[in-house]
């Protein structure tokens, strides 16, 4: 890969962490975890409650869960792998304040998802929309374990 690589990830249950770390192994790159400020519960991601903190999220497209912390020196990266589980179809709301909250222009921006049900689906685009400036995406995927050969071919698209 090109440059310097990033690999941020949002992991409620951990699965995702899991797949983010062994990314960051594969491709020599720089492991992040995206962990908001209050962190959730297995009450807020109980999917079944429509009172539920990740259900009023996922219903109202202007929330923005906040992030603790931050990535230093983002400047300093080329590609950007950002993995998350798919929530009500997309990416959780907390992607899109990570999106949000840096400029991602000149980068490569490489969306992974992890699901039980469902694909990448429209998340894939549908965080586009979270990112100004010129900044090359590339098509998402989906891996749902640490699977070598998967995270290979991944990697081999964004060469």
């Amino acid at each position: 890969m090109a440059g310097k690589t990033l690999v941020a990830v949002f992991s409620a249950s951990g699965v995702t962490k899991r797949v983010g770390e062994e990314i960051a192994r594969i491709s020599g790159g720089d492991f992040y975890e995206i962990v908001p400020k209050e962190k959730y519960t297995s009450v807020d991601l109980n999917y079944m409650n429509s009172k539920s903190r990740s259900s009023v999220e996922m219903t109202d497209p202007d929330a923005r869960p906040e992030i603790a912390g931050s990535v230093e020196d983002m400047d300093s990266y080329d590609t950007v792998i950002i993995g998350f589980p798919i929530w009500w179809g997309v990416a959780p709301r907390i992607i899109e304040t990570f999106l949000e909250s840096y400029d991602f222009s000149g980068k490569t921006i490489v969306p992974f998802c992890t699901s039980g049900g469902s694909g990448v689906g429209r998340s894939d685009t549908a965080l586009h929309k979270n990112v100004s400036g010129n900044v090359k995406w590339a098509q998402g995927v989906q891996i749902n374990r640490p699977d070598k050969a998967a995270i290979n071919r991944m990697l081999e698209k964004v060469l």
